[in-house]
């Protein structure tokens, strides 16, 4: 299951420096039960998976910059004018929620790996030719090898 709009903001709120109850009060829980909330949360695969790519995110940038480099992530729609690109990048970038990947991969998928049976009647038909012509009683033989003595 991907994030929800709730956990994406609970995300955000320990992003921003606040801590267990405080991040589920932010991100829309009830304070009576923020500190139970939290605590579900932290335990939560998706949520774990976006604190986790949001520290190799800044472990990248603070590795960029004590090289003297400056780690940009540019903004997407600038960057890109092919559409295949676009979700190329999508689908590889760790920053991005899983669920967005997986749909960038699943758009992408029939551009890059056709079904077998998408084939035009051509080439359908010369398939089938060779197929017939490769088998059975009228399958050419292979060429003898000729020895000279």
């Amino acid at each position: 299951m991907a994030l929800t709009e709730k956990k994406r903001r609970f995300v955000d709120a320990l992003r921003s420096g606040l801590k267990g109850a405080k991040a589920a009060v932010k991100a829309g829980y009830s304070e009576s039960g923020a500190a139970q909330a939290a605590s579900r949360l932290m335990k939560d695969r998706d949520v774990q998976e976006a604190l986790e790519r949001h520290e190799i995110v800044n472990k990248a940038k603070a590795e960029a910059e004590q090289a003297g480099k400056k780690l940009d992530l540019p903004d997407l729609a600038k960057m890109f004018t092919d559409p295949m690109d676009f979700l190329r990048s999508m689908m590889n970038d760790i920053e991005s929620d899983t669920k967005l990947r997986v749909e960038a991969a699943k758009t992408l998928m029939p551009y890059v790996h056709p079904k077998k049976g998408e084939v035009g009647k051509k080439d359908a038909a010369a398939e089938k030719a060779k197929e017939a012509a490769g088998s059975g009683r009228f399958k050419p033989y292979a060429p003898s090898a000729v020895t000279k003595h």
